[in-house]
Order: C-alpha cells, then sequence, then structure tokens
C-alpha cells in the first residue's frame, strides 16, 4: 500500500475560471428564453420552467462561484498523461502511516466534485472523530471527457478502458494495492476494475450493480418484496431516463445546444433533482457547482459519449462474472440492485448495507453514512 510517487509528469493544476467566462456566464444568464411551458408545471414532461425560472435567478444573483471554487482548490490538484490522454486528479495522502489508498469514481451528470465533502473525513479520520486505523489516502480522477480529463483523445473510451486507466494512474503514484467506490458510471468502472483483477487490488464498494433478470423464471421465485419494489422504480426510471436513448444515439446532437446554453445545461441535468423522484437531497448550491463546471469545461459531448460507446461495446461482448471482493451500499431513494441478479454476475459479495434515506449521489446527500459504511467494508 505504499507510496513512492516518483513520476516525473505530474503537474500541480488549479481550478481558476476567468473573469471573462465569468461574464459571458451571467450575459447568457440574463438572456435565457424558456421554453413553452408543460401543461402541469412539474417534472412530468421534463426539467419545468418554474425550477429553471428560480435556479436561473439564485445562479445569477446569488450562486457564488468564487466560495465553490477556494472550497474546490483546496485540495491538491493534478494532471497527468496516461496513453496519450490528460487525466485530471486529486491526491490527497493521508498523513496516517498504512492508509488504504483508494479510488472515489464519479457519477454522470457529476464529477469530481460528488466527494468534496468525503475526502476530510477519509483522509484525516481522527480529526472528525474516527480512529487513525480507518484512514485512507484518496485519489479522486476526472474520467476522460469530463471535467479537466480533456481533452477526450479518439474513440472507444468504455468503462473497461477508464478502469485500465485508473490502475495504470494508482501504479504511477506509486499505491501497490488498492480499493475502490463509485456510484453511477463510477460503480461501472469500479466493477471492470474487479473483472481486470489487478495485482493488490482490495476491492469494490459500490452503490449500484446494473444486474438484471436474465429471462429465468427460477430467478423471480427467489425475490422478495422490496425486489419488486426495485423493479417498479427500474421501469420508472426508464420512463424519465430518455437521455440514455439521446446520449446512446446522438450524443453530438444534443451537445451542441447545450454547448450555447447554460441553461440547457442546467436542465439536462435534471437527474440531481429527479432521479429519486422528488426526494433528492442534493443542494441547489451542489447542482449549479456541477453544472457550472460542466459549463466551463465543455464536456457535456465527451461526457455523454460513454453510453454510446457502451452500448456499441456492449454488444460485442459476453457477459463476465467478477470474483473481486465487492460490497453494496443500498439507498433508499436510488436505483436499487436487486441481490438475486446481482449475486448471479458478482460472486463475491461479502458486504451489503441498505439506508433509509439518500439516493443516488449519496456522496453528496449523506456523506457521513456513506464514509462510514467505506470503513466499515475496507475495515474487514
Amino acid at each position: 500500500m505504499t507510496n513512492t510517487t516518483n513520476a516525473s509528469d505530474l503537474r500541480p493544476f488549479r481550478v481558476e475560471i476567468s473573469k471573462a467566462d465569468l461574464v459571458d456566464l451571467n450575459e447568457r444568464l440574463a438572456r435565457t428564453r424558456l421554453p413553452q411551458p408543460a401543461p402541469t408545471d412539474d417534472w412530468a414532461y421534463g426539467t419545468p420552467n418554474s425550477y429553471l425560472a428560480e435556479t436561473v435567478e439564485y445562479w445569477r444573483n446569488s450562486f457564488d462561484w468564487a466560495a465553490q471554487e477556494a472550497r474546490i482548490n483546496e485540495f491538491p490538484h493534478f494532471l497527468t498523461e496516461i496513453d496519450e490522454q490528460t487525466i485530471h486528479f486529486i491526491h490527497v495522502p493521508s498523513k496516517e502511516a498504512n492508509a488504504t489508498p483508494l479510488l472515489l469514481l464519479h457519477t454522470y451528470p457529476g464529477s469530481f466534485v460528488d466527494y468534496l465533502d468525503m475526502i476530510g473525513p477519509l483522509t484525516d479520520p481522527v480529526a472528525h472523530g474516527g480512529k487513525a486505523e480507518d484512514a485512507f489516502s484518496v485519489v479522486v480522477p476526472s474520467m476522460p471527457g469530463f471535467g479537466y480529463s480533456m481533452p477526450l483523445t479518439g474513440r472507444g473510451w468504455t468503462m473497461k478502458r477508464v478502469a485500465e486507466t485508473y490502475d495504470k494512474l494508482m501504479r504511477k503514484l506509486g499505491y501497490e494495492s488498492y480499493g475502490a467506490h463509485g456510484s453511477d458510471g463510477g460503480a461501472m468502472v469500479s466493477r471492470e476494475l474487479g473483472l481486470l483483477e489487478p495485482e493488490g487490488f482490495l476491492g469494490l464498494h459500490v452503490l449500484h450493480l446494473f444486474s438484471f433478470p436474465s429471462g429465468d423464471p427460477a430467478e423471480f421465485e427467489k425475490l422478495e418484496p422490496k425486489d419488486y419494489a426495485a423493479l417498479e422504480h427500474m421501469k420508472w426510471f426508464q420512463s424519465v431516463g430518455g437521455y440514455n436513448q439521446m446520449n446512446g444515439t446522438r450524443p453530438q446532437t444534443v451537445a451542441a445546444g447545450i454547448a450555447d446554453s447554460p441553461v440547457g445545461q442546467l436542465a439536462y441535468s435534471e437527474l440531481f433533482n429527479n432521479f429519486g423522484d422528488g426526494t433528492s437531497l442534493v443542494s441547489r448550491d451542489q447542482i449549479l457547482t456541477q453544472v457550472s463546471l460542466y459549463w466551463f469545461t465543455n464536456t457535456q459531448a465527451t461526457a455523454g459519449r460513454y453510453h454510446f460507446e457502451e452500448g456499441k461495446a456492449a454488444a460485442e461482448r459476453e457477459p463476465e462474472v467478477n470474483k473481486s471482493r465487492t460490497g453494496v451500499a443500498v439507498f433508499q431513494d436510488d436505483f436499487k440492485t436487486v441481490r438475486v441478479f446481482a449475486e448471479r454476475d458478482n460472486s463475491n459479495i461479502v458486504h451489503w448495507s441498505e439506508f433509509p434515506d439518500g439516493g443516488h449521489f449519496a456522496a453528496m446527500e449523506r456523506p457521513d453514512v456513506l464514509s462510514e459504511d467505506l470503513r466499515t467494508f475496507f475495515r474487514s
């Protein structure tokens, strides 16, 4: 687990948005033209005008990007090159001896910002009322095509390729072993690391294992009532997840409008509000920090491309069973992994926890709860 970084191409980095970019954003927001309103002022047709109008007003007059930028820069950021791709990451080694190296892998439409509230408690548990033996040294990368891991080079960036890149990053940083945690896309990359089984891999802890019915009737005989509720949630999400189809087939088309409209970026980021069907605990400042980052880096096209590349790759790939040590944390208002299906596809699930609230963005919604669950998983 040692860290003896000697890579010469690690370049310190700071997030610094120019005054000109801030002025441009404010001017665009001032010229906002909302679409014709839906018949009902709710989320039934997508992001409602009332939400957009209220949030744009706050974005223009109350949201403090400078404060968010300062908070982001409290942590050490770096850029490096791996296989000709620029990788941006936060790296905070713990001061505690024998701290566990840990990759924290973000969501879509999230970013490295997902984990800002967890870095301190994970790296310095004593200062947060915990025990020194529970310390982690954390690496929080931006997935290629997200944030500052740009420009995205070439085609074929699948979750499998990202996992291979992250293993090279951890080796470059001097870590002989490490674990991974992820949500959403980050959970998919974590599972790919489990399939890769790099030397010294300590296991994956995820919010989601995307395992679905195979068509075998025997699988359904093992389901509990809560599993049927989870399937109903999946059906609901399919009914509102149009961005999956759009990103999966025409990511460049939809990105053309979003790249020219910050309100388009806000509207297309509706998952922060709507994933739990009105139960989201993500704050307005958290949402606008994420949306602003996408806007300033102009990365909707490259972030959305993963749906396209994954779809193409999946059609040519045989299913594989993940044999690495695996833990799952299920939050009440999130997509719920169905254990029967998950255990079919992941043969070494050794930790399973369920929580009464929180959702798809638990790292922002319930960072203390998630941090403790990570400690529990890696402690054993």
